[in-house]
């Protein structure tokens, strides 16, 4: 099925840079708006540009503070900044509560930078996709940077590090148990650790038990290999110095996350924040990974877009919703189950799937 061709004139005013356009093609995107799918369809080819970072951490770790001062530092070295801001959703108007915004006043009204927040309307099962589809105008409107920033911790961290090219994990001194942080997941989407408020008691320990998780689960891969291999038996019974200096490392083939230290109320430790995220993208460009996120980020573009329309060609159709009527009775009655239902469903519903 061919999608009908997008707004003429929001195109053209969407070249011309007008950002009264990006704004709109965002809430088309966003909200999946009649012809979002063309609007996206148009500006694809133009993607691929901008470096996009993904910020995530629990709540009242700085992420907003870490990505203003992340922008103003971007903004000095004459380079622009979208920044989607994923934000608790109203009870009373289901929008974003703009919270980010408002944290992010100092560089709100940069005209190099542009921010943009998303609710999650208390279901994080499609935040992924509108991330995604936000960054992709962002990029093609031709940021440099696009900084992506979740509300907190959850599902929402994972979405944000599927779709971005570097994920910063923010914590705090308060954290707690770094095992608690293992559980969380954060272990496994990090490529840089940040220990925000890193002058308040707890920040050095904290730091050093995230290296020895790192340099523990580098040192089970060395495990096994004999000492004669080379292999410094002093470094790996000490498993936060394996992880710190590999962390300094400039090789390319393996990529451990350091755990770096910022203040970012006083601005400390952002310059050093930024020369991590240039080392990564090094890293990712040398390594292939780079190329092998992007093409996992279309391929899951392409699962979630295939959903949507699956779902809204089955459950709007009349036939569909007719015939589990129909078997209402039977399914009470323990005749038939939800399961051989939905067999029986998907074996007459095929039509729908080639339906233009």
């Amino acid at each position: 099925m061919t999608s009908a061709a997008p707004d003429a004139r929001l195109i053209a005013d969407f070249d011309a840079r007008r950002p009264a356009a990006l704004a709109r093609a965002i809430s088309i995107v966003e909200n999946q708006r009649t012809g979002f799918d063309a609007v996206l369809g148009v500006l694809h080819p133009r993607i691929g540009r901008a470096r996009r970072i993904g910020i995530t951490g629990p709540p009242g770790a700085g992420k907003s503070t870490v990505t203003t001062q992340l922008a103003t530092a971007y903004r000095e070295a004459g380079l622009t900044v979208g920044i989607v801001a994923v934000d608790p959703t109203s009870p009373f108007t289901g929008g974003a509560l703009l919270g980010d915004r408002i944290r992010m006043e100092s560089v709100a009204l940069d005209p190099g930078v542009y921010i943009r927040s998303l609710a999650t309307r208390g279901s994080l099962g499609g935040l992924s996709s509108a991330t995604r589809a936000v960054a992709d105008v962002l990029d093609a409107y031709g940021f440099d940077r696009i900084l992506m920033e979740t509300v907190g911790v959850g599902q929402s961290e994972l979405d944000i590090a599927r779709s971005a090219d570097t994920t910063v994990v923010i914590l705090v001194p308060e954290s707690g148990d770094s095992i608690q942080t293992l559980k969380a997941g954060l272990m496994e989407i990090a490529d840089i650790f940040v220990v925000n408020k890193a002058d308040r008691p707890g920040a050095d320990r904290i730091r050093t038990d995230i290296e020895l998780m790192l340099g523990m689960r580098a040192g089970e891969a060395l495990r096994n290999v004999p000492a004669h291999h080379g292999v410094d038996l002093k470094k790996i019974m000490n498993p936060a110095r394996v992880a710190r200096e590999a962390a300094a490392s400039d090789q390319t083939q393996t990529w451990t996350p350091p755990v770096l230290r910022t203040v970012a109320a006083k601005g400390e430790g952002i310059g050093d924040l930024i020369t991590a995220l240039d080392r990564h993208v090094r890293y990712l460009e040398a390594s292939g990974e780079l190329r092998r996120r992007r093409r996992q980020r279309l391929r899951e573009q392409v699962i979630d877009v295939t959903e949507h329309k699956l779902r809204q060609r089955l459950w709007r159709d009349d036939g569909t919703n007719a015939y589990i009527d129909s078997v209402l009775s039977a399914m009470e009655s323990g005749t038939e189950t939800p399961f051989t239902v939905a067999d029986a469903l998907l074996g007459r519903s095929g039509h729908l799937l080639t339906r233009t």
